[in-house]
Formats: structure tokens, sequence, C-alpha cells
């Protein structure tokens, strides 16, 4: 199995504007993206709405990626997740058709598969296709928790399903995986803590924060990766105030009104029933946004 991602990934929002997809804004975020080091975009997760997206525009997100990705060196980690196995694999046949470099898939939320049926249903989807397939654990929104017995059963029974975002927050449950698996590809899925889950083992994060400080976000991810564990920590430290408003409302609210307040996207607009941040929460926001440079904005 040819691993080809690791390093600093970017969780990506998905822009709208009169209620429709914004697809320039979207290609212009990806391009910023790509020029301030990041290592693979990773559009249509959670933070890019896919739970309310149709599926013609989860489809079209993959595409524009793709075709902003196609001459660079950043890589395409494309989201391939639903509640039904059917739909998850039609997600991602078409990513494969489009030319995206590898898939990650949250686990199924709401309805509760048992950890048996958490198993058949990636080893469907990753089954479907050819790609490098990344598990995608977020237990606190989903409502199931894909225990370690899963994930090595699934790391050693279906060749090409590599990795796992792990977005626990357990430094505990990603010291476990490592001991068990150490060539199980981990990905910090919690900002605040990329740096000790790389400085345990991990090969990368899949960051919310990165939407609007890539450069520091993945030059804190390339340290680490080569060993340069104070400087990483720095940056993690320093980035803190920041990831943590980014998580004073329901992700993405926080982070798509920060880069609104940067100028990165035009409209400040989610899906219902996502709203606006209070207003208490907006000012925290842009008050703890004065503390850092906005590359590109």
């Amino acid at each position: 199995m040819n691993n080809t991602i690791s390093g600093a990934t970017t969780a990506l929002i998905t822009p709208f504007k009169n209620g429709k997809l914004d697809e320039a804004t979207f290609a212009r975020l990806i391009q910023r993206q790509i020029d301030h080091g990041i290592d693979a975009v990773c559009p249509v997760g959670t933070t890019g709405e896919s739970a309310t997206l149709s599926h013609d525009e989860h489809k079209r997100c993959i595409e524009i990626a793709v075709e902003v990705c196609k001459n660079a060196p950043t890589k395409v980690l494309a989201g391939a997740g639903s509640n039904a196995t059917h739909e998850a694999i039609d997600i991602a046949k078409h990513a494969e058709s489009c030319g995206v470099d590898a898939l990650f898939s949250v686990s199924p939320y709401y309805n509760k598969p048992s950890q048996e049926g958490l198993y058949q249903h990636y080893k469907a989807i990753a089954s479907a296709v050819a790609l490098p397939f990344m598990l995608y654990n977020v237990p606190g929104r989903t409502g199931v928790d894909i225990q370690p017995d899963t994930v090595c059963r699934l790391f050693d029974d279906v060749s090409n399903i590599f990795g796992i975002k792990e977005a626990t927050g357990s430094i505990e449950r990603a010291v476990e995986l490592l001991s068990r698996r150490p060539d199980l590809y981990l990905f910090s899925g919690d900002d605040a803590i990329d740096y000790p889950i790389l400085a345990t083992g991990g090969k990368g994060i899949t960051s919310v924060t990165a939407n609007l400080l890539p450069d520091m976000k993945s030059e804190l991810v390339h340290a680490a990766l080569r060993g340069d564990f104070a400087a990483s920590k720095a940056i993690n430290d320093t980035l803190f105030p920041i990831n943590k408003v980014m998580f004073c409302e329901s992700n993405p609210i926080p982070i798509k009104a920060a880069m609104y307040i940067a100028g990165l996207i035009e409209t400040l607009e989610y899906r219902l029933p996502l709203v606006a941040p209070s207003s208490a929460n907006m000012k925290k926001i842009e008050e703890t946004m004065k503390h850092y440079k906005i590359v590109g904005a």
C-alpha cells in the first residue's frame, strides 16, 4: 500500500453565496492552502458541512479540489462519509474517478451501529475503491466510537485502509493505537493537541484552524516530523487561544466566522440548522484573531 498522505492537512470549509456553493471562492481558498505549505486539502469532511450538502454539491466540491491541486504538490484527501453505506460508496467511487489521492470517511452518524456494523461499513466502502483509505473517528459528533479493536481489525484485514483521523481528544487512545499498530497513519483531529499527537508518533493532522492559519499549521507539523519538537510545541502553544475559540460553538460555525472577519469569504452563510455565532462569541473570535497574522487575506 502506497501511503500517499501525511503531514499537514486542512478540513476545508465550504463557502456559500446566496444559498449556493460558491465555487470561485472555494477554489481560491484551496489555492491559498497550496500557497502556504499545506500537504493535503480535505474537501467535504464534517467541517465542510457535508451533512447538509446535496450529493451533487458534495461531488462538485471534490471535483474543484482536484482541479485546483492538479499541478501542485498539495494532495486531495476527499471526504466520503455517510450514515448510509451505499451513499458513502457512491461518493467514494466518484472521488476515485475524479483523481483524488486518498479518501477519508466519517463514522456513520445517528444510527449507532455496533462494532461489527462499523467493520462491515468500512470494509464495504474501502473495498469498493483502490485508493488509500482513512477512517475518521469523532464520537462527540457521530454518537459512535470506532474502538481500537475494530481499528486494528480493519487495518489488518483491508489492504487499502492505512490510517485514522482520531478526534476523540484522547492522547491515551492515540498511544494505544500506535502501540498496537505502529504502522498505522494516525492523524490528529483535534487542533489543541496536534503537537502531543505528533510527538507520540502521529503522521499528521487534519485541522480546522488551518483554514485560517495554514502557514503556522504546516510549520507546526513539518517541525515535528523533522524531529524539532521544541519548535512544534512552541507553535502549538501560540495557537492554543485561537484553537480554543474555534470551538466556542459547534464547528464549523466559528471558523467560518473567522474567515469572514478576515475577508477570506465574502458572505457569512451556513446551511440550516447551523446559524451564525452569537454576537458575544463573534466578538470573542474577532478579539482572539488580533493576535495572529492572517496570511493572504
